[in-house]
């Protein structure tokens, strides 16, 4: 059986990658470039690694940074009419996750005629048909792995959906873990539970190859080893680049294998609760984990073994509920809430979750054990008191 691989055109990754960034321009012969961030970095000076080669090269630019978390799909549509208005002739996304996504939508909807909505996977009437502007994205966490899918990801009233097709693929992605230096503590933690999020659930799914597979295990292996300290020490340069490059191959593997449970369960905390992308799978993964475990026992026991540990004298069902084990405290040692209850979600939301999580049937799709609309409740119930849970265990 053959398997479609999907890899961006150029990456630049390392320890100053930013420094091709002019000949990339060049290239484009870009003249009036729209650089997409949010406000705090533009505030910071992040934006200068972006301004400064672009002014050496006497190019003309708007900084854009109506940029929110999570963003809704207003915010969406504002910007790729701001682009449609404007002339530009490239596009570049310099910040997390949400500033990437909507470079992405500005540089192929602004080519296109509708809204932004006409567009969107669940709901949309119309169908992405070509390439827009060409776009450079640089990323400035260690997490999204934005930088080389083809999804753009807005939060709707209560939920979330996307835009999805292969034009939205950047043009070049710089990934310079120099600019992730700067990154809180919580930032960083949220973020690279992302990233690792994508490892494990491309890692599991049922679209996995071995292409993805060998991408998803280096990725686990690398954000292992160096999450707690880039969290806690921010400023070690060895666990900063760890990071970039385990987040990179993470978004590279979930991009041609998939992600499932965990991201279909945790886009309505997002859309009803503005909880972070981040932070709603770090929530949820030990329990989408437990309890889809006996579906993937064998996987489960190579990411316990990627993620440092020995599965040596054990069996695939015990290194599989020792998996489940550390992936829990992994989430409490960065800091972020091992519970719903903790972010503040109330237990009477647990139906209004599930009806929601349903929806995300391309997402639900991939997951190895299929989650009906009682698993996804008994989840969120398991999340909200914090005892993970296992198919079929009353």
């Amino acid at each position: 059986m053959s398997e479609k691989i999907t890899l961006p055109p150029l990456s630049y990754t390392g320890w100053g990658a930013m420094e091709h960034l002019p000949a990339e321009l060049k290239r484009f012969n870009a003249r009036h470039i729209l650089i997409v961030t949010d406000p705090f970095l533009h505030q910071i000076g992040l934006t200068n690694h972006v301004i400064a080669p672009l002014e050496e090269l006497g190019m003309t630019y708007e900084v854009y940074t109506e940029v929110v978390p999570e963003p809704p799909l207003a915010v969406g549509e504002k910007l790729v009419a701001f682009t449609r208005d404007n002339n530009f002739d490239a596009v570049i996304g310099i910040g997390g996750g949400s500033a990437l996504d909507l470079s992405k939508l500005a540089g192929v909807l602004s080519q296109h005629e509708g809204l932004v909505a006409d567009y969107l996977n669940l709901t949309g009437s119309r169908q992405v048909t070509h390439k827009g502007l060409p776009t450079i994205l640089i990323p400035t966490t260690s997490g999204t792995g934005s930088e080389v899918t083809n999804i753009s990801v807005l939060a709707l009233e209560t939920t979330k959906d996307v835009v999805a097709h292969d034009a939205l693929i950047a043009d070049v992605a710089i990934v310079d873990p120099e600019l992730t230096m700067s990154l809180p503590p919580k930032v960083t933690a949220a973020t690279g539970a992302d990233a690792l999020t994508h490892a494990i659930e491309a890692y599991v799914s049922k679209f996995a190859s071995p292409v993805s597979d060998a991408l998803a295990l280096q990725a686990i292996r690398l954000i292992s080893s160096s999450i707690r300290t880039a969290v806690h020490q921010g400023d070690n340069k060895e666990a900063r680049t760890k990071m970039s490059y385990g987040s990179y191959l993470a978004g590279l593997a979930f991009f041609n294998a998939g992600v499932a449970g965990v991201h279909g369960l945790a886009y309505p905390l997002g859309g009803q609760f503005h909880l972070a992308h981040g932070e709603s799978n770090a929530v949820l993964l030990p329990y989408v984990m437990g309890y889809i475990r006996s579906s993937c026992e064998e996987r489960m026991k190579d990411i316990y073994e990627a993620m440092g540990f020995s599965p040596s004298g054990m069996s695939q069902t015990e290194a599989s509920k020792a998996c489940v084990r550390e992936l829990k405290r992994l989430v409490e040692d960065i800091n972020i809430p091992l519970t719903l209850q903790e972010f503040s979600i109330p237990k009477e939301a647990i139906q209004s979750l599930t009806d929601d999580a349903i929806l995300q049937t391309r997402i639900l799709a991939r997951s190895p054990l299929k989650l009906e609309l009682e698993d996804i409740f008994t989840i969120y119930a398991a999340a909200y008191e914090g005892k993970v849970v296992e198919k079929g265990e009353k």
